[in-house]
C-alpha cells in the first residue's frame, strides 16, 4: 500500500469515528440529565406538591398543617408571593394578625400587584380595628381585582361596613325620621 492512500484511510476512519461519536451521542436518552438538573427537578416537583398540600389545608382551615407545608414552600421558593399570601391567610387563620400583616406585607413587596395579598391585608387590619388602613389595602385590592373576581362583591360590603365604621355615611332618611307621636 503505497502512502497516499493510507492517509486517506486513516482520513475517512477519523470521519468515520467522528460521525459514529456524534450518533451516539444524538441517540443517547433524553431523559439523561446532569445531577445539578435532577436536583432542581426534584425540588420543583417538591415545590409544588408542598405549595398544593397547604392549599388544601388552608380550604380545610388546618392552619397548623398550612403553616408547616408553607414554611417548605418559602425555605425552597423565599420569593414566591403567592406562598407569602397563603402563610398570610394561614395566620389570620389562627388569629395572629400581626404575624400575618408581615407576610403579606412581604408579597406585595415580591409583587406589588399581588391583588389577594392586598385583600387578606385588609382583612388583617380589620382585626385589629384599623379600619383607615383596611380602606386603604381593600380599594388596592379592587384596583388590581380581576373584573369577574368573585371576591370583588364581598370586598365592596367590606368597604362599605368599615367606612360606616368610621361615621362616613351620612344618615338615610329613614334613620332621620323620627316617629311620629300617637295621640
Amino acid at each position: 500500500m503505497n502512502r497516499p492512500n493510507t492517509t486517506l484511510v486513516g482520513a475517512i476512519l477519523i470521519v468515520a469515528l467522528a460521525l459514529v461519536a456524534g450518533l451516539v451521542k444524538w441517540a443517547a436518552d433524553p431523559g439523561e440529565v446532569s445531577a445539578l438538573e435532577h436536583q432542581r427537578q426534584m425540588q420543583d416537583r417538591e415545590l409544588g406538591q408542598r405549595f398544593e398540600q397547604a392549599v388544601v389545608m388552608l380550604h380545610a382551615k388546618q392552619y397548623d398543617h398550612a403553616i408547616t407545608a408553607l414554611h417548605r414552600v418559602l425555605e425552597l421558593a423565599p420569593r414566591m408571593p403567592e406562598a407569602h399570601v397563603n402563610m398570610g391567610y394561614a395566620l389570620l387563620g389562627q388569629a395572629r394578625p400581626d404575624a400575618a400583616r408581615s407576610f403579606f406585607d412581604a408579597a406585595i413587596e415580591l409583587n406589588p400587584r399581588q391583588a389577594n395579598a392586598y385583600y387578606g391585608l385588609a382583612i388583617a387590619y380589620e382585626a385589629q380595628q384599623d379600619y383607615e388602613s383596611a380602606l386603604g389595602a381593600m380599594r388596592t385590592y379592587l384596583h388590581f381585582a380581576r373584573s369577574d373576581d368573585p371576591y370583588a362583591a364581598k370586598a365592596r360590603s367590606a368597604l362599605w361596613e368599615w367606612e360606616g365604621k368610621l361615621g362616613r355615611h351620612a344618615p338615610t332618611a329613614t334613620s332621620q325620621a323620627t316617629p311620629s307621636p300617637r295621640p
